[in-house]
């Protein structure tokens, strides 16, 4: 990737622009602002819309992308657009969760408890992965876009082969490479480290735990308990730290290479061994750390996002947005972010909704052949339309028999769990409806 390069005349090497890009839920002034990372001066903002969390993506170094929060769309602005107009990617359905490929080929976004993936180059709907049981939370590619990992509602952590995705018999669902089931609540927040396939991944849950997974053998390396849930976690680039966001405020920095040798351990914070950052007055929604791993980046729900200097734990820099932060991330500028006369190489595409694109609107394809050249499927399989229309068809109403079955169950747990005045256990107390809800959910 192109960066942009500060000072210097020429034949010196001048070092790259870091810079800071963050949303909050409010979006009053803009939806994305872009700020010099050491000076703090606002270099760009993008408007339209609100970005939900782990909803911002860079795609190729050449477009910035936004799922909205709780919108079926994704807004993409060119980086150096001056009119600001964005496009709308339409989903079918509300996007929870979005990231793309390093080398910009791929789109993923997670819908419902579904992830969809996109080619970028074409806007086809390659697959669609329904292995998770609730909502997916996030996801995240390695740094060679050779696998990525997913994390939901439902506790478990998937990590997937693009390869073995892509490559798949059309006729069965592909399936992850690893399962980890280890967390015991929702799944918040992850991070992929660096080495590809041989990389590292962190994962953050309202268990209290973050847990370090190895993708190469999906064993289980470490596992970290917290006094409150963890709602953000992120690790340096030569991964000796790890930092973990606290529902309470407060940032934990774990230092991985003179940990103790047990795989699993409370988290001291008077040992050598952990460090707090305090200052924020909220839950911390996500972290990220610069090139050099001397300053953490952190954005949370009392509405600031704050620059630390790592060594000493101190706040460098504390800047206040209109609403509870939900994406903040250190990044490399591209050279397009900062050059008036960038233009993207080749327009974003019309993004299809449904797999083969035959429905809502999606463009028709024609031809009898598939063909496959390396992970890029070009044609698909015609001749079908009537039956293809019928699958989207039942696809549509399994997705909404799915929404009515959490429906029930949250009313149920409600239910369960709401005191009652003046007499005994809750559910003794529940109308005869809901006692019959809950029998038929226990049932199935």
């Amino acid at each position: 990737m192109m960066t942009h390069v500060r000072g210097g005349g020429e034949g010196k090497m001048a070092a790259p622009m870091e810079v800071a890009v963050c949303t909050d839920s409010a979006a009053q002034l803009w939806s994305c602002v872009v700020w010099e990372l050491h000076s703090g001066a606002n270099l760009l903002t993008y408007r339209g819309g609100q970005a939900g969390p782990r909803g911002l993506a860079l795609l190729n170094g050449e477009y910035l992308l936004a799922a909205q929060l709780g919108k079926n769309y994704i807004s993409a602005w060119e980086l150096q657009r001056k009119d600001q107009l964005q496009q709308k990617i339409m989903c079918p359905g509300p996007v929870t969760c979005l990231t793309t490929s390093p080398n910009g080929l791929y789109v993923l976004a997670g819908i419902a408890e579904s992830i969809y993936l996109w080619e970028v180059s074409t806007g086809n709907l390659l697959v669609i992965l329904s292995r998770h049981y609730q909502d997916v939370s996030c996801l995240q590619f390695t740094g060679d876009s050779s696998h990525f990992v997913s994390g939901g509602k439902d506790c478990l952590v998937l990590a997937w082969s693009l390869c073995s995705v892509l490559q798949a018999d059309p006729s069965r669902t592909p399936g992850p490479r690893h399962v980890w089931s280890r967390h015991t609540l929702p799944i918040t927040d992850l991070h992929c480290g660096f080495g590809g396939p041989l990389a590292r991944v962190a994962t953050a849950s309202l268990d209290q735990t973050v847990k370090l997974w190895e993708i190469s053998s999906g064993e289980l390396l470490l596992s970290v308990l917290f006094d409150v849930s963890i709602m953000a976690v992120t690790m340096d680039l030569a991964e000796h730290h790890m930092f973990c966001g606290g529902s309470d405020g407060s940032i934990f920095q774990v230092d991985l290479c003179t940990w103790p040798g047990q795989r699993e351990k409370s988290f001291q914070p008077e040992q050598d061994h952990g460090k707090v950052f305090r200052g924020h007055r909220n839950q911390v929604t996500c972290l990220s750390v610069s090139t050099d791993g001397s300053v953490l980046l952190s954005g949370s729900h009392d509405e600031t996002v704050r620059l630390w200097d790592v060594q000493s734990q101190q706040c460098l820099r504390t800047v206040a947005l209109k609403g509870p932060v939900t994406n903040a991330c250190i990044m490399l500028a591209p050279i397009s972010m900062l050059s008036s006369d960038f233009r993207p190489s080749l327009p974003l595409p019309h993004f299809n909704k449904h797999l083969l694109g035959t429905e809502h609107g999606d463009e028709p394809r024609h031809g009898g052949l598939t063909l496959r050249l390396g992970l890029h499927q070009q044609n698909v399989l015609g001749g079908q339309d009537q039956l293809r229309i019928r699958v989207a068809e039942l696809e549509d109403e399994v997705r909404n028999l799915r929404k009515i079955n959490r429906d029930l169950f949250d009313f149920s747990t409600r239910i369960i769990t709401r005191p009652a005045k003046g007499c005994g256990p809750a559910l003794t107390c529940c109308p005869p409806v809901a006692c019959h809800v809950v029998l038929v959910l226990c049932r199935v």
